[in-house]
């Protein structure tokens, strides 16, 4: 290569596409115009990324580098390309239909992603780092209740099938009562039953270990995700599982969230046009992150059961001829429109260790209080431990506490 070529090549601007794998990534180079330049490919280490991100930049200056699989395959290499301070951009895998007018290879897959980020079909920056730790938190946790439940049928099994002494015995038990007094059996004192009751014992002791562990597991998982957006935390109705699936979902990145519109439908939450001549309609959405729309959803169901606006505005709905799965549908967009200011936001969350040393200084007991505003004793409680949130409420119970 001659020196006016070198010098054109390094004055050129070009973008990059990267085709990731679990051992190799392979790497494609086009022009701003999507013409092909040249691929390779490098393995997946730390002398691989060096090789690859070199072979970019002898082609001229990075545009832009599109990765598929920036959370999974192509970690590594985004992680090593962010160093290099080249800016990386998510790639979704191409349609189907795409693959079958083309074909499928990694020089294939790798110039297309590339491609995809010229044309501005792929925009969207990775995953924030934070998420690794939440999205590995909520994996172990979400195995450990699984874990559980499996546990918990197999105990519920095995006493179908037990002598009518043992069967009557411990299914008139329930909950934990029945774990903790089959955690406690001493199958030697039975002689005739004891294979059974040793695994019963040896079922009921995995419930308690598996039950503490994913105790464990949510708090510290809960502790993160407040610490990374306290006031989606803080929102009614978002437990620790929710928030960290709302925020795996966003990447806790602003940057990926362009309107509310496109969180909504990324969570499956937004309806879809079906109009055709003179039938003008929409339907749901079955696409999207299925795992976020079932977050929207179970908040929708805790302030359906819980909060007085949401319960008033069901009440409207239903009087109005909604069907409750229609109900569900607006509620769980409105969530998502919340849920999105709440992401892109940064919101103070008001404190509440205040609460529970001013109810003790004026000798106020958690009976009392609970009957001035409706509620359980455990209402409060809750609230005053931060075990729940409910920021208005809180408010309230602050004001009377003043007063009182």
């Amino acid at each position: 290569m001659t020196g006016t070529e070198a010098a054109d090549t390094r004055d050129q601007v070009v973008v990059g596409g990267v085709d990731s794998h679990a051992d190799t990534i392979h790497v494609a180079v086009v022009t701003d115009r999507g013409g092909h330049l040249a691929d390779a490919q490098f393995p997946t280490n730390a002398a691989g990324y060096a090789a690859a991100i070199a072979f970019l930049q002898a082609h001229g200056t990075i545009a832009a580098v599109g990765v598929e699989g920036t959370s999974s395959y192509g970690s590594g290499f985004t992680h090593a390309a962010r160093q290099a301070d080249l800016a990386v951009v998510e790639v979704n895998r191409p349609d189907k239909a795409e693959r079958r007018r083309i074909g499928k290879s990694d020089p294939i897959d790798a110039y297309a992603a590339a491609r995809a980020v010229v044309s501005g079909r792929a925009t969207s920056a990775p995953k924030d780092g934070a998420i690794v730790g939440i999205r590995a938190l909520q994996t172990a946790a979400r195995s450990a209740i699984k874990a559980r439940t499996a546990t918990l049928n197999q105990i519920t099994h095995l006493l179908i099938t037990a002598p009518d002494a043992i069967r009557a015995k411990y299914t008139a038990l329930s909950g934990d009562k029945r774990v903790t007094t089959l955690a406690r059996l001493r199958p030697a004192s039975d002689p005739a039953h004891a294979p059974l009751l040793t695994a019963l014992r040896a079922l009921a002791k995995r419930v308690q270990n598996l039950t503490e562990e994913h105790t464990t597991l949510t708090r510290e998982l809960d502790e993160l995700v407040t610490i990374l957006n306290p006031g989606l935390r803080a929102a009614y109705g978002v437990g620790p599982d929710t928030a960290a699936q709302l925020l795996i979902t966003a990447g806790a990145n602003p940057a990926r969230l362009r309107t509310e519109a496109s969180f909504a439908a990324l969570c499956g939450a937004a309806p879809v046009p079906a109009s055709s001549g003179k039938t003008n309609r929409h339907r749901l959405s079955r696409g999207g992150d299925r795992a976020a729309n079932a977050a929207l959803y179970r908040i929708a169901l805790v302030r359906m059961a819980r909060c007085r606006r949401t319960r008033e505005f069901v009440a409207r709905q239903t009087r109005a001829g909604r069907t409750k799965k229609e109900i569900i549908r607006l509620l769980k967009r409105a969530i998502a429109r919340e849920v999105f200011r709440l992401l892109t936001t940064p919101v103070q969350v008001p404190e509440i260790a205040d609460l529970r040393p001013a109810r003790q200084k004026k000798n106020i007991t958690l009976t009392a209080a609970a009957n001035r505003f409706g509620v359980w004793p455990a209402v409060i409680s809750n609230i005053e431990r931060g075990l729940r949130r409910d920021d208005a409420f809180a408010d309230a119970y602050r004001q009377w506490l003043t007063a009182a």
